[in-house]
């Protein structure tokens, strides 16, 4: 019987796995899992090689060849971060650059819309296994879904001297965007053995996942690499307010010798002698970028300043909101948009309301004070949300839609208006979408604060599926419009039209906040030519 028991056992878990057939890919098999309504799903396909010892801050290398079937039924770790923006207890490496991929049809048959899901968290924290971007229920719309890792903070934007000297390029930094350039050539090479189309990639993303999606629309290294882009909370920051003007290479260095330093290391450090340093003395000296004391202290802000995004001449030419004023971004067509109260709470206290009119607009600040004065509204919020958002989110998409649609190309501007049901009175913040934009809010699974909590009902239900038939839609032909949605149109310099999601509905509006978002835009012009 002790010899049996074993087989037994084994037998029994064989059974019960549904597995999916064998797939080829870049460095060789891998076999997912099937899914209980149909379909498929691979975890853990690496897209290249691990950025660890020698590849540490390096360009992400090809994929090493591996030899009989990988398995691709478990998701891989989380990169390695200051855990708050992940469920606790989520495992985190270095090791982490790798992706998933959902379709619901399986074998894949035919060649449907790609979706790729960058993930948000500042470009510090998150991870492409959260619950909430689980790919299954959008994947039932029709089209192929991607989820990606990248590599964070300061594994993933660091630049120093002594990397800048080894590197072919003559840079350093931006190590996670040449990431997510990886992970877009792997998806080019292999996504038609999973049934998508590598001739039409839609690229979305949230937060910085958003950030990235214009950062790889002003970079020359993704030139075809997808057809259209989706971002959701975070523009390029025109108004000079959120991510400010990108840094260039030599001021990402001084950062990064700074941090040498904060290591142990002396002046002139070697590129071996940081390579050196363990991933867990870095991370004890990184700062939680989460909490509103951080933001409060310039000295830890100055570690990791513009959501970790630098000039280096080579991912970024020049400063990405430039590239877009000038026309020079990727001409694929883009819709961008932004929550009612998109303002991370806790990042600037509402009795600092004065100050930051004084920061922000300088010269113009009476007439700013004009505005943000009065009551709450009862959309948006207090006069300190209002100004947070119009600021950082909602205004700064107005001015980047402007600059792409002037330059000819498609554009479609939302504004997500439905506060989750059991949190109307905090509204609609920072994130509140992303489990809409997947479906699986209908499974209670919210990515914004969970408190107070989140009770979903029918109209949660009702807003999903709008938002999930634009995006498919979109995916498929580069156009949101179909068959039972209320007609979308497209962005216009005049007009500037928008749809907002509503309790009852998308409804099309005009003009999204016009005075505050003119004046911010002609504050953000009088910013850029200092």
């Amino acid at each position: 019987m002790r010899i049996g028991a074993p087989i037994v056992t084994a037998l029994v878990l064989i059974s019960t796995t549904a597995l999916a057939q064998v797939v080829s890919v870049t460095g060789g098999q891998i076999r997912g899992v099937l899914l209980e309504q149909g379909g498929a799903v691979f975890k853990g396909v690496p897209y290249a090689a691990p950025p660890v010892g020698e590849l540490r801050w390096r360009e992400p290398a090809p994929v090493k060849r591996w030899t009989g079937q990988r398995d691709a039924t478990v998701f891989a770790p989380a990169c390695a971060q200051v855990p708050v923006t992940i469920p606790a207890g989520t495992p985190t490496s270095e090791d982490c650059l790798y992706l998933n991929i959902w379709n619901a049809q399986w074998p894949g048959a035919s060649r449907k819309p790609v979706m790729v899901w960058i993930p948000g968290g500042g470009n510090f924290g998150g991870s492409a296994t959260n619950p909430p971007t689980d790919g299954e229920i959008l994947a039932r719309r029709g089209v192929v879904v991607v989820t990606l890792n990248y590599r964070l903070g300061t594994f993933g934007f660091f630049s120093h001297p002594a990397l800048t000297r080894e590197s072919p390029r003559h840079s350093s930094g931006n190590q996670g965007i040449l990431d997510q350039i990886a992970a877009l050539k792997w998806v080019r090479e292999n996504i038609a053995r999973f049934g998508g189309d590598p001739d039409n990639v839609t690229i979305f993303g949230e937060s910085a996942g958003a950030l990235d999606v214009n950062i790889l629309m002003a970079s020359p290294l993704a030139k075809g690499l997808f057809h259209r882009a989706i971002a959701a909370s975070a523009p390029l920051a025109i108004s000079d307010s959120l991510i400010g003007k990108t840094d260039t290479l030599a001021q990402a260095e001084k950062r990064g010798e700074s941090a040498a330093a904060r290591w142990g290391l002396p002046a002139g450090a070697s590129a071996n002698d940081i390579r050196g340093i363990s991933a867990e003395t870095i991370l004890k000296t990184d700062a939680n970028y989460m909490t509103a004391d951080s933001y409060k202290q310039a000295a830890l802000m100055e570690s990791f300043r513009h959501i970790g995004v630098i000039v280096d001449g080579t991912v970024l030419p020049a400063n990405p909101a430039e590239i877009f004023a000038t026309g020079k971004e990727h001409p694929v067509a883009l819709i961008l948009g932004s929550n009612f109260r998109d303002w991370i709470p806790g990042t600037r206290p509402a009795d600092d309301l004065n100050a930051a009119i004084g920061d922000i607009f300088g010269p113009l600040s009476e007439r700013a004070r004009a505005l943000y004065v009065g009551e709450r509204d009862a959309l948006y919020g207090t006069q300190a949300q209002q100004l947070s958002t119009d600021a950082s989110f909602r205004c700064d998409a107005v001015g980047q839609l402007i600059g792409h649609a002037s330059a000819g190309n498609t554009a479609y501007q939302f504004e997500f208006a439905h506060p989750p049901t059991g949190r109307e009175s905090v509204g609609n913040n920072h994130a509140a979408d992303v489990g809409y934009q997947f479906g699986t809010v209908t499974k209670g699974i919210f990515a914004g604060s969970a408190n107070p909590p989140f009770t979903p009902n029918a109209v949660d239900a009702q807003v999903s599926d709008a938002m999930q038939g634009y995006w498919v839609n979109f995916a498929r032909t580069g156009d949101p419009n179909g068959p039972g949605l209320p007609a979308w149109p497209k962005f216009n310099p005049g007009t500037r039209s928008y749809i907002q999601f509503t309790d009852g509905g998308p409804v099309a509006k005009e003009g999204l906040r016009r005075a505050a978002c003119d004046l911010l835009i002609e504050n953000a012009k009088r910013r850029m030519s200092k």
